[in-house]
């Protein structure tokens, strides 16, 4: 079975085949971005690489997408929204609410967290967890506030 990595190679190769500039563009630019990450932290490219540097790209589009509903431009917005989707098709499924309410509240009652101010400690303990990648820690960070007095 192929690599992420592989596989977005291919879809690059494929897409300048097939003349879709679009796609190509896209993809190339975050293979850029993947190859920049593991030149930066020294490591070789992998899944786990991948999926970071992915997610993070998601994550800064979603972000860009908040400042142009601020700035009337639906244009840049569904721009961004395609590229969404694309990068999306590369990035494993993340963990259903319920799968991760019940983590969470595994991990609380493991280390033993009592307030808020502890959260920290929850938040190592998942990030340790064998299914961490597939976790979004914005969305536990929210949950683990809700459950910690």
């Amino acid at each position: 079975m192929p690599t992420i990595y592989e596989t977005l190679r291919a879809d690059i190769i494929t897409a300048v085949k097939a003349r879709d500039s679009g796609l190509a563009t896209i993809l190339r630019t975050n293979d850029g971005a993947i190859q920049r990450s593991a030149m930066d932290l020294n490591k070789p490219i992998d899944d786990e690489l991948v999926t970071a540097t992915l997610r993070k790209a998601v994550k800064n589009l979603s972000a860009a997408n908040i400042e142009f509903e601020k700035g009337a431009r639906p244009d840049l917005i569904e721009a961004n929204l395609k590229e969404i989707a694309i990068l999306e098709k590369y990035l494993p499924k993340g963990l259903d609410a319920a799968t991760l309410e019940a983590l969470v509240i595994e991990t609380i009652a493991a280390t033993g967290a009592q307030s808020k101010k502890e959260m920290g400690k929850v938040i190592g303990a998942l990030k340790q967890h064998p299914q961490a990648s597939l976790i979004d820690f914005g969305a536990v960070s929210k949950l683990i506030q809700a459950k910690l007095p």
